[in-house]
């Protein structure tokens, strides 16, 4: 079956956004911040702690939102605008880092928390399209390939972004590396925002719950059912509990990689070089994990995905030099797609289509609100220890309480629906 315009456009913001993830969650924005934290006398263990506090605490604003707007969503109509009003959020205030002054790092963080918010925001409803876009045969396949082209559109502007870093580094430009990192995070808002346009044009709502009057008021009723009747959802709940421990640290090591490789040492234009690399690494496995996925049940590969990350998080605790961080980071690039792909498109099969905006907000609030653990785990601990390398290492505990509590769910959807734990 030919891949389909909706099922293209879809894919496609994954491309748009990921030189969001790649410049402001993982590499330029982290590494700015630290230098900016630098010169104002701060010591590398706090700002790493500061700068895991502000993605906790951003996290927790979304995940809060989530499961309301995700309720509000499924009625006619809404889930577009709702995904639209997260994204211009996001590509706005991503603009808007490029004109902070150099010395207001506390702005800089509040305005970062914003991007994140509007990044985060427009996923839930990005992720529940893909019951719009595809049939559930073709949704590992799907969700693996939007990952996999995310990865190679991530790199396209991240490497003129940073060509004009390190040629301001080098002082071949006539531009400081405060102006040269303000300029990158310019051009990933622009990146972001063309690149929307198909999604914006081509996805529509395909399955949804007809409007009704006072459909807030309504939407916080079917909440209160949902959370009532969670019996008939216990599978999928235990689902999304394993989910929170293991993509917490799925999460946490993304955002932390920047400025645990900064603390080690590594210089930025190095740093850089290796998060580039990592992303071409990542094309070609996320691809791989949505092939497997096609002959392997779907928990086996997250299983596989699980296995790599504690034996990464394990082995980051004895890392001290570049080439040690070269080994991190190419093997986290092995699994990083393959289990956010697999682990989204299972979630997918497994929720009634017409509540998929309300279901992927309890995807996204487990997914996100996991995410404050895990930094301020890593903040908290390396601030009380005085080394990232306890920080990270404190990590590997998520991933072992996650695949634990993922033996208990079925490797098949099917398996779920015949239990009765959701209406079909």
């Amino acid at each position: 079956m030919k891949t389909t315009k909706a099922e293209k456009s879809w894919m496609f913001y994954d491309w748009a956004n990921s030189a969001y993830t790649l410049a402001i969650t993982t590499a330029i924005m982290p590494l700015y911040f630290k230098m900016v934290a630098e010169e104002a006398g701060m010591k590398a263990s706090t700002s790493t702690a500061y700068w895991g506090y502000a993605n906790s605490l951003a996290t927790l604003l979304i995940s809060i939102l989530a499961p309301i707007l995700g309720t509000i969503a499924d009625y006619k109509g809404y889930k577009k605008k709702f995904f639209s009003f997260f994204f211009i959020l996001g590509v706005l205030f991503t603009a808007l880092l490029s004109v902070v002054p150099g010395n207001q790092w506390s702005v800089l963080l509040i305005i970062y928390m914003v991007t994140a918010i509007g990044f985060a925001g427009s996923n839930i409803f990005y992720d529940a399209f893909l019951v719009d876009v595809t049939t559930e045969k073709r949704m590992d396949k799907i969700s693996a390939n939007g990952f996999a082209i995310g990865y190679i559109g991530s790199t396209i502007p991240f490497i003129f972004c940073m060509a004009i870093i390190v040629l301001a580094q080098q002082e071949l430009v006539s531009l400081s590396v405060i102006a040269a990192c303000q300029i990158s995070f310019f051009i990933t808002a622009i990146w972001w925002g063309i690149f929307t346009i198909p999604m914006l044009r081509n996805v529509k709502q395909v399955y949804y719950i007809e409007r009704e009057a006072h459909p807030i008021a309504n939407s916080f009723k079917r909440l209160f059912i949902t959370f009532r009747d969670i019996q008939k959802h216990k599978t999928l709940f235990l689902f999304l509990i394993a989910y929170f421990f293991y993509i917490d640290g799925v999460s946490t090591i993304i955002k932390m990689a920047a400025t645990y490789g900064s603390d080690l040492g590594i210089s930025a234009t190095n740093l850089l070089i290796i998060l580039l690399a990592t992303q071409f690494i990542a094309f070609p496995f996320a691809w791989l994990y949505g092939r497997l996925a096609e002959r392997f049940p779907g928990k086996s590969m997250l299983y596989v995905g699980i296995i790599i990350y504690t034996i990464l998080c394990i082995y980051a605790y004895f890392i001290d030099t570049t080439t040690d961080f070269w080994i991190l980071a190419l093997l986290v690039g092995t699994s990083q797609g393959g289990i956010q792909a697999l682990s989204r498109s299972y979630f997918a099969k497994l929720v009634p289509k017409e509540q998929s905006n309300e279901f992927f907000g309890f995807y996204n609030i487990f997914g996100r609100f996991a995410a404050v653990l895990g930094p301020f785990l890593v903040g908290i601990i390396s601030q009380l220890t005085d080394s990232t390398n306890n920080g990270v290492l404190s990590i590997v505990v998520l991933f072992i309480i996650g695949g634990i509590l993922l033996i208990k769910v079925p490797n098949q959807s099917t398996e779920i629906k015949q239990k009765g734990d959701f209406p079909v």
